[in-house]
């Protein structure tokens, strides 16, 4: 059913939003010089690695840390609009069609992340698709504590229906001030 959920919202949402994309990848092409589009390599459901697809938000040539590590400085200003609005994920709506993602579920790390991983793994988390969103990015945890991150997401695996899926999803749109989690 969550593949189903997946989707039915992701095929339309990218197909609606491939012009948004397009006009977002040439601003940022216009700033700064290289490929509009990131290609990261990150961990997956059970450890498998694959490819993350966002739009590029740093100057080129950035060191490849996780976002709690790098510098502001490195954001350029088009990055620092698409973050806030959260333009810079919409490629990942591919890796969630092509089924290395869900829209929703942990956020996949980058593979120098161990402490994380392991935390995922003591926690069974590991064994999640990662997602766009989820119930730790909706609390506002991010990965600079592991151990905490881990156990929110290990709430979410024990919670996990369809209808926190969708709660999940509008309250990462719109605000999480209107949902109970």
């Amino acid at each position: 059913m969550k593949r189903l959920f997946d989707l039915v919202i992701a095929v339309p949402v990218f197909l609606v939003s491939a012009p948004i994309i397009f006009l977002v990848a040439c601003l940022v092409r216009l700033e700064s010089k290289g490929s509009p589009i990131f290609v990261q390599i990150r961990v997956g459901q059970n450890g498998r690695l694959f490819k993350i697809y966002k739009i590029r938000s740093m100057r080129q040539g950035t060191p490849n840390l996780a976002t709690h590590d790098s510098q502001k400085s490195d954001i350029t200003k088009v990055g620092r609009f698409i973050r806030l609005s959260k333009l810079d994920e919409l490629p990942q709506l591919l890796n969630v069609i092509a089924g290395h993602m869900s829209l929703v579920g942990p956020r996949p790390c980058l593979p120098t992340q161990t402490a994380l991983i392991e935390a995922r793994q003591k926690t069974q988390v590991d064994g999640l698709l990662p997602g766009i969103t989820g119930i730790s990015q909706v609390r506002g945890i991010d990965m600079s504590n592991p151990e905490r991150l881990a156990l929110s997401d290990a709430d979410y695996l024990g919670r996990s229906s369809l209808w926190l899926d969708m709660k999940l999803c509008f309250a990462t749109v719109f605000g999480k001030s209107h949902f109970q989690l």
